[in-house]
């Protein structure tokens, strides 16, 4: 199937799609509001690609390969020709509302139009478009070329043809699929993780346990990989406020609200692994 593809955002998450898709043979154009921002998602993608390579993973030409296949812009009318979108912006509604406003005016007819997000309701940001029925959601999981999930979403007017469109995408970049049926926040696994990292989060911050020790006990407990504390740490304190607070909006459901310490770790600016500090020190 491979054909064009559009993402746009170049953070991690944005050029973590592009790259794998690239690697799949899709041709990509990767859009920011800035060349700075688009820079330093290529200079990423270069650098994942690379690492690949020296592992043997991929071939050393296959690097020069994806990337010649990548093409960077700040100009959002560049996904007129793309036969998908992939929407991976700040997680907030309306910053996404205002995308999906601007591409359900730029965007060919038949086009998928997907959003990233892991918690807002793909049908509040359908609701910006005059074709809700080609919006659906790709929730790929970071790092993306290291991650094989992705939870498609059905939206309240998702067509049968949009999600089947794009689960022949994320298959064919090398995702194993999973179906929310019903799209509710936080969908799946967001509802899962908030649930528990959010319980964690009131247990360090009542002086229970140690960060150190609670992770520990999960990973040694449960067989998790990682604690549930490293994994906001990766994916970003300031996400998995977004997240709660979706999620705790949308259900008003009280164990997804935001503990304080969550809260006054985000205003300080300890955000996890891409600020050096969060739940644990990235700095020394």
């Amino acid at each position: 199937m491979a054909g064009r593809l559009a993402v746009i955002g170049a953070g991690l998450m944005g050029s973590g799609i592009a790259q794998v898709a690239a690697q799949a043979g899709w041709e990509v154009t990767l859009r920011d509001l800035d060349d700075a921002s688009v820079g330093r998602g290529v200079a990423g993608i270069r650098k994942s690609l690379e690492r690949f390579a020296a592992k043997g993973t991929i071939g050393a030409g296959d690097v020069e390969a994806a990337l010649g296949r990548i093409s960077t812009t700040t100009d959002l009318g560049a996904a007129a020709d793309a036969d998908i979108v992939v929407e991976a912006v700040f997680e907030r509604l309306e910053v996404k509302q205002d995308v999906f406003r601007e591409l359900d005016k730029i965007c060919k007819a038949d086009a998928v139009l997907a959003t990233n997000t892991s918690a807002i309701p793909v049908t509040q940001i359908a609701a910006a478009t005059q074709r809700p029925e080609q919006v659906v959601g790709t929730h790929f999981f970071s790092p993306v070329p290291m991650m094989k999930l992705c939870e498609l979403v059905r939206g309240f007017k998702t067509s049968d043809a949009a999600l089947d469109a794009a689960k022949v995408f994320a298959e064919e970049i090398g995702k194993t699929v999973v179906v929310v049926n019903r799209d509710v926040a936080g969908f799946v696994t967001t509802r899962l993780i908030a649930a528990l990292a959010l319980e964690a989060i009131k247990l360090v911050e009542s002086g229970v346990v140690s960060a150190e020790d609670l992770d520990t006990a999960c990973r040694l407990g449960f067989g998790h990989a990682m604690g549930p504390l490293a994994t906001v740490d990766l994916t970003g304190v300031d996400v998995m406020l977004h997240a709660a607070r979706n999620i705790y909006t949308d259900t008003a459901d009280q164990k997804f609200f935001p503990p304080e310490l969550l809260q006054r770790m985000v205003i300080a600016g300890d955000l996890g692994r891409k600020t050096g500090k969060g739940f644990y020190d990235y700095e020394s």
